[in-house]
């Protein structure tokens, strides 16, 4: 009778962990190949060998980019380095990279692990950087001031709260006042791995000011990318594991209400609207097992989604440039400005074109 029930738990534990893996396969779009469309006036960018995660352009062409990101799991090719930010003016004929200078009596350099990116300009055009960062694996949000003549981020304020433990990425609405992406609902890496696999769908959305946090969405299997719509009425959540885009509408109150989701078929991660057009950018992992299981001899590729008009009943998605890892492995986010895009991935290289 003991062996009787030792074997049907067996059973069940096998048909459980069985359905699970084809799911999570699934989630992974782990047979999926990815068919090329390339670019013609394309280069790698000069001086970006460990990821370009996260990039914001500000309307005057300068872009802000994220480099260095180590994330329990995934490839570092720099374990041992520091993340930092760099600078690119993308009004230049042939733009480069800058590294900006980090300054500030309370910060710490050495520990900063550079995730999402969001500015802020202020009324006098001020503008602020707010940095999700991993100082040994854990979640803060970094805040800077950008001081543009001296090439350099000035160190305000270091934010910790308790519902932003596991953050991905962010969007501003304010100085110190911004909607962050949780991609877990765990902080364990243990613990994490198995949400991931189970599927479990219960990261979140957090608003933060100084006065007031909350969770303003939930139910997400890996919140990703977050940002805006030009008018900031729209707040786009991208949800990788359920590769889909899901567009809220902000309240004045700081409330967000579902409105529709847009199923892209791949699995999106940052997300950057064209201020002009309104128009999504979209950096996607045609598949995901390629980038948890990374091997340089079949790296993961990269994908970069335009979607207009996703306000209406039918929006357009393009798939504006595709390749399968020869090139980029493994692209997280793109962004345009005056016919120039870029393309950053998550440890890897980073692309610059003109489109």
């Amino acid at each position: 009778m003991a062996k009787l029930l030792v074997l049907t738990l067996l059973g069940l534990g096998l048909a459980f962990f069985k359905d699970h893996r084809s799911s999570y396969l699934a989630r992974m779009t782990a047979s999926r190949e990815v068919k090329s469309v390339e670019l013609p006036n394309c280069k790698l960018i000069k001086g970006i060998e460990t990821g370009a995660e996260d990039l914001e352009i500000l309307h005057n062409g300068l872009a802000f980019i994220s480099v260095g990101l180590r994330y329990p799991g995934i490839k570092s090719f720099e374990p041992d380095k520091p993340g930092k930010i760099l600078l690119m003016d993308l009004n230049e004929k042939d733009p480069t990279v800058l590294e900006l200078k980090m300054t500030g009596s309370n910060f710490d350099a050495s520990s900063f692990n550079p995730h999402g990116i969001s500015t802020f300009t202020d009324e006098d055009n001020t503008v602020y950087l707010l940095v999700v960062s991993h100082p040994d694996f854990k979640s803060t949000v970094e805040l800077f001031k950008f001081q543009e003549e001296e090439k350099s981020l000035l160190h305000l304020k270091t934010i910790k709260h308790e519902l932003l433990p596991s953050l991905n990425d962010l969007v501003a609405v304010g100085r110190e006042h911004f909607y962050a992406t949780n991609d877990h609902y765990f902080v364990d890496h243990y613990m994490k791995s198995w949400e991931l696999y189970l599927g479990l769908a219960w990261s979140n959305v957090v608003y933060y000011s100084p006065d007031d946090v909350r969770v303003v969405a939930s139910g997400f299997d890996f919140a990703n990318g977050i940002s805006m719509s030009p008018d900031s009425k729209y707040v786009y959540i991208a949800e990788l594991l359920a590769h889909k885009i899901h567009v809220y509408e902000k309240h004045a109150n700081w409330t967000l209400t579902p409105l529709k989701s847009l199923d892209c078929e791949t699995l999106v991660d940052n997300i950057s609207v064209d201020p002009v057009t309104g128009d999504l950018w979209v950096g996607c992992h045609p598949n995901a097992m390629k980038i948890f299981s990374y091997d340089p001899e079949n790296p993961p590729g990269s994908e970069v989604l335009q979607i207009q008009n996703i306000l209406t009943e039918e929006p357009k998605v393009t798939v504006v440039y595709a390749e399968d890892g020869k090139v980029l492995h493994g692209s997280t986010v793109a962004s345009v400005y005056k016919g120039k895009m870029l393309v950053g991935t998550v440890f890897h290289k980073a692309l610059y074109c003109e489109l």
